[in-house]
């Protein structure tokens, strides 16, 4: 197992300054809790969301788009079919997708759904460690969306699940591990508050996704997305009264932020 570093602010800096640049089209296949924070999030940072769900249409716009999220939250057999139909396309025009694979190890249908979709060379997963060590058939024992391992405890099957898959792995917790299976970045931003508002996690897995739109190296990309949801949910704690307006605040910090002032904060 490797020793993850931080994850260097000026890497950060480089990899927002390029998504901003780039604004890229963010296919969305989420669940149907956070479809609203989850666009308001990309909106926030950059990219430009779409929530495309219907099968006859979930394809030829997965194939248009710079990036593809597919996450399993509220996942039922005609969802799972546009979903499939979307990776296909976007595997055949290069686009890359990212899989959140929500409450996995806590029920067969999502677990299997999921144990398949792998097989399809995502670009990225982000999971909690619950998820991460079932997806990677290392066990766990998850309680619904929520994990009760701490990241640490599922570095491991996450380099493992990345050797395994191709897959830049994103296990996120208090402190992100980033992998690609050699090497591995840790991004230690972030606050507790975050678990308490719906949608965070999931919105995180947008921003992984938007990141890896025509990334040049995906493990800075991922690495990045985490970092700069962390560093945005510290300052959005500091100006928050609770979990209401701190979702406010979240969606300011992430409009806010800018290289410089990450390349400032590193020097």
């Amino acid at each position: 197992m490797t020793t993850p570093q931080t994850l260097p602010l000026t890497v950060v800096a480089d990899e927002l300054e390029r998504l901003r640049t780039e604004h890229p089209l963010t296919h969305v296949l989420t669940n149907e809790v956070v479809q609203e924070i989850t666009a308001n999030v990309l909106l926030a940072v950059g990219a430009a969301p779409a929530m495309i769900v219907a099968r006859e249409e979930a394809a030829a716009f997965a194939a248009l788009a710079g990036a593809v999220l597919v996450n399993v939250g509220t996942l039922y057999p005609e969802r799972l079919a546009a979903m499939r139909d979307a990776i296909t396309a976007a595997n055949a025009a290069g686009v890359p997708w990212t899989l959140d694979p929500v409450a996995v190890g806590v029920l067969d249908y999502r677990t299997n759904a999921c144990r398949e979709l792998i097989t399809q060379r995502p670009a990225a997963i982000r999971g909690n460690a619950s998820e991460i060590l079932a997806l990677a058939g290392f066990g766990a024992s998850g309680r619904g969306v929520d994990s009760t391992a701490g990241s640490q405890t599922a570095l491991a099957a996450a380099e493992q699940l990345a050797r395994d898959t191709g897959a830049i792995v994103a296990v996120t917790g208090e402190i992100d591990y980033i992998t690609d299976g050699e090497q591995s970045w840790a991004t230690p931003w972030g606050h507790p508050i975050m678990t308490r508002v719906v949608g965070t996690g999931c919105a995180l897995s947008a921003l992984v996704a938007a990141f890896t739109a025509h990334a040049p190296d995906r493990l800075n990309a991922v690495a990045a997305a985490c970092a700069v949801a962390g560093i945005c949910g510290e300052r959005a704690e500091s100006a928050c009264d609770g979990p209401g307006s701190f979702k406010m605040a979240f969606l300011d910090a992430l409009y806010q932020i800018s290289p410089r002032q990450l390349r400032e904060w590193q020097a």
